[in-house]
């Protein structure tokens, strides 16, 4: 097997769509040795900020003299990124001999009952863990938590940084409901750690970690203005990232009896962390900022437009804005189109992207004063904001990958490795 056969493999799987159970990853890991049963684990839910909590809290760990797993998703241009050891992707050369492993295991398993992309790649990460010998995985999960094919592990502290509406045609449609899927991560008598502060929400959190009698800690705002955080200088840019900082401080210093990290190693990680796509100021050209954002639901928007009212205080930027159809777009542009003196609106690389020309009429009404677009493909909407001084590039993940290729801001795999991110959804 190439490794072009290896991402071709991996992309068929994404016709079995997306299935709730724990089933199919519990054989699977069952027929591969159980290879999760030799790691240490912690798990992080969440509706926003999962990925950060999980590159703050890698980049502690490692800081301390950790060599440290980190399972995350979706990827923005490569596959690799997606499973990484002291952030250093996969090589393709073990992708290639995971996938090639894990398709003999694949025959045990009815046509009715095949594995889907994200169950076979959390497999090959837990088999890649394991072979590196990794001391911690940083385990994010993919789509809620209680039925995620991550949550077959058993870890030594639960996270679950926000609850927040998103995927509710999979979670359910109330914040109660989303939590209570989160809430499903936790297990007996492990730590929780989370930095909700919905009352909703908590009480679901709380309820549920009682009931496990599993200790919670709660972080909140005012957690901030405390030391170590109250002085320092986060590389990652919005208040929130400093809720996610203080919820990974937290998770450092419950974890402190088993993994012991000193303060200056807690401050020298966060103060060194980075993580791509998340307000990632990027400056390709003298006098030209662009801005990559990867907020994907209106929470993520709300959060992008307090960071962004206190970078560029009363500035009308250029938005470039791509979303994918199943996600509430009206909110999001009722939140980001104030911001900008020009709109330029283009399509996800995705059958699932929102159509352009359905969203310029709504965005034209939200923002009457701005030049509205509807362009083709992001190259053209990057062309024609190219003189514009400060340019916002967000609305999915997917679409911030492709403005990095675009931008060079990133390697650009052989083949189209994005394509990965997305799939049929089934239940």
């Amino acid at each position: 097997m190439t490794y072009r056969e290896a991402i071709e493999f991996l992309y068929n799987l994404r016709l079995f769509g997306v299935k709730f159970g724990l089933e199919n990853t519990l054989k699977l890991a069952a027929l591969a040795g159980n290879p999760h049963q030799n790691l240490r684990f912690i798990h992080v839910a969440g509706t926003n900020g999962k990925g950060s909590t999980c590159a703050m809290l890698e980049n502690i760990y490692r800081t301390a003299g950790l060599r440290v797993g980190l399972f995350t998703s979706p990827h923005l241009v490569a596959f690799g990124e997606r499973i990484q050891v002291n952030r250093h992707p996969i090589t393709e050369a073990d992708a290639v001999r995971l996938a090639e492993g894990i398709q003999p295991l694949l025959k045990e398993f009815p046509s009715s009952a095949h594995p889907t992309f994200f169950e076979v790649v959390t497999l090959m990460a837990l088999r890649y863990f394991a072979e590196q010998k990794v001391d911690l995985v940083l385990w994010e999960t993919g789509l809620g938590g209680r039925l995620d094919a991550t949550n077959i592990v058993n870890p030594l502290a639960s996270v679950i940084t926000n609850i927040q509406l998103d995927h509710e045609k999979w979670l359910g449609y109330t914040l109660s409901a989303i939590a209570a899927e989160k809430a499903g991560i936790i297990k007996p008598g492990i730590p929780v750690i989370t930095s909700e502060e919905n009352y909703e929400s908590l009480c679901v959190i709380a309820d549920t970690a009682n009931r496990h009698r599993s200790p919670l800690t709660k972080v909140t705002r005012a957690d901030i203005k405390r030391p170590p955080l109250d002085k320092l200088r986060l590389p990652l840019l919005g208040d929130h990232q400093q809720i996610n900082a203080t919820l990974a401080l937290a998770t450092v210093r419950v974890l402190n009896s088993q993994i012991p990290v000193s303060e200056e190693a807690a401050k020298a990680g966060l103060a060194g962390v980075q993580w791509p796509g998340r307000l990632q100021i990027a400056r390709p050209a003298l006098g030209r900022t662009i801005l990559l954002d990867g907020a994907h639901n209106p929470a993520g928007a709300k959060a992008l437009r307090a960071a962004l009212q206190k970078l560029y205080p009363n500035m009308l930027l250029t938005l470039v804005f791509g979303v994918m159809q199943d996600k509430d777009w009206h909110t999001m542009c009722q939140i980001l189109a104030p911001l900008a003196g020009r709109i330029a609106l283009a399509p996800v690389s995705s059958d699932r992207s929102a159509s352009p020309q359905s969203m310029r009429e709504f965005c034209q009404q939200l923002n009457p004063y701005a030049e509205v677009l509807a362009c083709p493909s992001l190259k053209e909407a990057l062309n024609r904001t190219a003189s514009d001084p400060v340019v916002l590039v967000t609305g999915s993940l997917h679409f911030v990958g492709e403005a990095m290729e675009h931008l060079k801001l990133t390697a650009r795999p052989e083949q189209d490795e994005r394509g990965l991110n997305d799939w049929p959804a089934t239940r």
